[in-house]
């Protein structure tokens, strides 16, 4: 009886050992199982993560990329246009300043000659008239001069040059009186040619007694037209 008792106590121990045993080794998986749940997920996430924050770093990048390149494209863009406008402007500038002389409303200066008509006093000597001034201004613009004055009066086409009673003569409007001084800018040569020898009327004025005189002149000064230019038929 008493060594019935005894296997009975030794069998419990075995089993509670072996269940003791059993259930520390699936305690033990458990927490292996955990554990490396655990590391995986959490690799897994610093992963997704880090993919994520990529992705946001190179999204920011590729637009600030596309913005930097599209504000290049706007400074060449820019440069261009500018240098397109500054470019007409000067094309404009240009052609301002020669519809400008040729209208004669800027100063100009060139070579040149210098017609100058004093009175003689000689009452047996016709005196200077507009026709005569007229005539020489007209073989001036044959001959090829860009600029004409008259006692600082400059010439252009609507220019007006008239007796008044036969006591003086207007130009522009303006009372001159003598020494008529005729300034011509143009191929001096030519200018000249065309008021004396053969057919010049500054030749014929000299035979006839007037005193006249002609210079050469590398520095002509001819002054601006200073009057409104009125069209009144044009349209």
């Amino acid at each position: 009886m008493k060594t019935n008792i005894k296997r009975g106590k030794i069998t419990m121990t075995i089993t509670i050992a072996i269940s003791c045993f059993a259930l520390a080794f699936i305690m033990t998986m458990q927490f292996k199982i955990v554990n490396q749940t655990d590391i995986t997920e959490i690799e897994n996430m610093r992963e997704t993560e880090l993919r994520t924050e990529l992705a946001n770093w190179k999204a920011k990048y590729e637009e600030t990329e596309a913005k930097y390149e599209e504000t290049e494209a706007k400074i060449e863009e820019y440069k261009q246009t500018k240098q397109s406008n500054e470019e007409t402007g000067k094309v404009v500038e240009t052609e301002l300043e020669q519809v400008n002389m040729t209208l004669g409303k800027t100063d100009v200066k060139g070579q040149g000659i210098e017609v100058v008509i004093r009175e003689t006093g000689n009452e047996e000597i016709s005196k200077i008239n507009a026709d005569d001034l007229l005539v020489i201004v007209n073989a001036l613009k044959l001959a090829g001069a860009e600029a004409i004055s008259i006692n600082d009066e400059r010439i252009i086409n609507m220019t007006d040059i008239v007796n008044i009673n036969d006591t003086f003569i207007k130009v522009n409007g303006q009372r001159i009186l003598a020494p008529y001084v005729i300034k011509a800018i143009g191929n001096q040569t030519y200018l000249e040619s065309a008021l004396l020898g053969n057919g010049g009327y500054v030749e014929e004025l000299k035979q006839i007694g007037h005193d006249v005189s002609i210079e050469k002149s590398n520095d002509v000064k001819i002054t601006k037209y200073n009057d409104e230019i009125k069209i009144k038929y044009m349209e």
